[in-house]
Order: structure tokens, then C-alpha cells, then sequence
């Protein structure tokens, strides 16, 4: 009796999964050519800010000198633990972090991200959000990280992570030099939602059938102008956003850190100073 008790109920709960699923259309949709993916970077892709870890690559080569290490330290806790994006203080920030990397060429900062990527980045992606990437890949559809973080940065980690590409911020350069100056804003909030208006536009893609990922509130335009958003490791107002919308929820965080997960607490002061630092937007302009 025991043995069919089991058997009928091993049954019914594989005829309700059926049942579930039937309901429930596959996602993401194999060979559907007008959708795609966009993945928010920082705290929903890799744990941390990139900023912060190429930061920490950059000071480890001795970009900073002594002096700069307590401004950019104070400016970085500003940013990363009151969680407070004044744009005035934030434009001060990029201000100083574009100064450290005037003068160095295009090639030097290209490849030290790649060699950052290994040290301090690899080991810190989070493996439920590369599933959820890879899935949309298997699908045969494109991928591409938006992040307010250097667009040659994104580069490297799109194309280690085997995505089709990257939208980051861009910074000027004249003949393969880093001027000082933005091409424009930084990729964050509404400028985000832009750029993936536009590239969909390029693409040909419907946006209705598209997919979109973050960690954070300050995304929402972006997470809003898709059919599929996803609320990934949410901060306290996105995740209050999403529940109220049913947007889908995935937290891949033990024990539900804060957004404070990116800097270790054993980091120093050099390394903190070196994440401000590296806000920076590191793309070139050819003229």
C-alpha cells in the first residue's frame, strides 16, 4: 500500500509540473530573432562594482599617487555606502577619476583590463545570473551588458563571459590618448534605456520580446521599456518596484547582502580610493 501511496503521489505532482508548465511559455523563445537580453553589470552579473575592481587593478600599478588616495576614499564610501548619487558630487567624482587617466593611451588601459579581469573580476561573477545569460545564448539570441562602467571594461568581461557585446560609457581619445573628457553622460539611469532603444532599433529587435536584468532601482527605465524584466539581487526599492509590477525576482546573494557587497571590509583605504578612481569612462573618438 505504501509502494502505490508513493507511486500515485510521485504521479500527480509529474502531471501538475506538466500542467505548470504548460501554462507557463517557454522563456527565453528558441531562434526568436527579435528578442535579446540586456544585463545591468554591478551586483547583478559579477559581485561588486567593476569600477571598484579595476580600481583596485589600477592603483596596484601605481595609477595614484599618495595624495589622491583620501579624496578618492571619501568620494568612493559617498558613492558606495550612503548609496546617495548627488549629481554634483558625482560629477566632481568623474571629474578627478577622468584626470588620473589623461595622457595614458587607449592600448595600456585595454590591456590592463584584461589582466584585472583575471585577478580581481573571474572568480566574482555570479553563476545563477551567467545561467540566466546563457540561456538567452543557447536560444540563439544576442546578449549584451549596459553598464555605467568603461566600455572597454565591459568589453573584456562580455567577451570572457562569451556575450555578443557591450554598451558602457564612453571617454574621449585623440589619436589613441585619453583626453580627460566624457563623449557625452555616463550610461546610468535613463541614458541606459536610451542606448538600448537605440541598438534595438539598429538590431531589429522587439523590444516586447526582450529581456532585461539589474540589481537596481536607478535602472528601471530600462527594465520597463522590455516584455521580460528581471529584478536581480534587487536593492530595497527595486525589489518593493518589482513585486508591486510581478516582475520576476532572482537573488543570488547569501543572506540577502546590501548593496555594499562590493567592497570588502579588509580592502584598505588604497582600495577604496582606487574604486573611485577607476569611475572613469575609458572609450576612444577617432578624428
Amino acid at each position: 500500500m505504501a509502494g502505490e501511496a508513493s507511486a500515485e503521489a510521485a504521479r500527480k505532482s509529474s502531471q501538475e509540473a506538466t500542467e505548470v508548465s504548460d501554462l507557463e511559455p517557454e522563456f527565453p523563445v528558441l531562434g526568436d530573432e527579435k528578442a535579446a537580453a540586456f544585463f545591468d553589470l554591478d551586483n547583478t552579473v559579477m559581485q561588486g562594482a567593476a569600477l571598484f575592481h579595476f580600481g583596485r587593478g589600477l592603483y596596484k600599478r601605481k595609477f595614484f599617487e599618495t595624495r589622491d588616495l583620501a579624496k578618492f576614499a571619501w568620494q568612493q564610501a559617498w558613492f558606495r555606502l550612503a548609496g546617495v548619487e548627488d549629481p554634483e558630487h558625482m560629477q566632481e567624482a568623474r571629474d578627478s577619476a577622468l584626470s588620473i587617466v589623461k595622457g595614458h593611451r587607449v592600448a595600456e588601459l585595454q590591456s590592463i583590463g584584461e589582466e584585472i579581469y583575471d585577478e580581481y573580476m573571474a572568480e566574482r561573477i555570479w553563476p545563477g545570473t551567467r545561467a540566466l545569460a546563457q540561456a538567452h545564448l543557447d536560444a540563439g539570441q544576442k546578449v549584451w551588458l549596459v553598464t555605467a562602467a568603461p566600455v572597454e571594461i565591459a568589453q573584456v568581461i562580455a567577451r570572457r563571459l562569451g556575450l555578443t557585446g557591450a554598451l558602457g560609457t564612453v571617454a574621449e581619445s585623440v589619436d589613441g590618448v585619453y583626453t580627460g573628457k566624457l563623449v557625452g553622460e555616463p550610461l546610468h539611469g535613463p541614458a541606459k534605456a536610451e542606448a538600448v532603444r537605440a541598438l534595438a532599433a539598429a538590431e531589429g529587435l522587439d523590444l516586447s520580446r526582450c529581456a532585461a536584468y539589474s540589481d537596481s532601482h536607478n535602472d528601471i527605465p530600462m527594465l520597463s521599456l522590455v516584455g521580460h524584466p528581471y529584478a536581480i539581487n534587487p536593492d530595497t526599492k527595486l525589489r518593493k518596484h518589482a513585486r508591486r509590477l510581478d516582475w520576476r525576482l532572482r537573488d543570488y546573494r547569501t543572506g540577502r547582502k546590501a548593496a555594499k557587497v562590493g567592497i570588502p571590509a579588509a580592502a584598505g583605504v588604497g582600495a577604496v580610493a582606487g574604486g573611485t578612481a577607476a569611475a572613469i569612462a575609458l572609450h576612444r573618438r577617432r578624428r
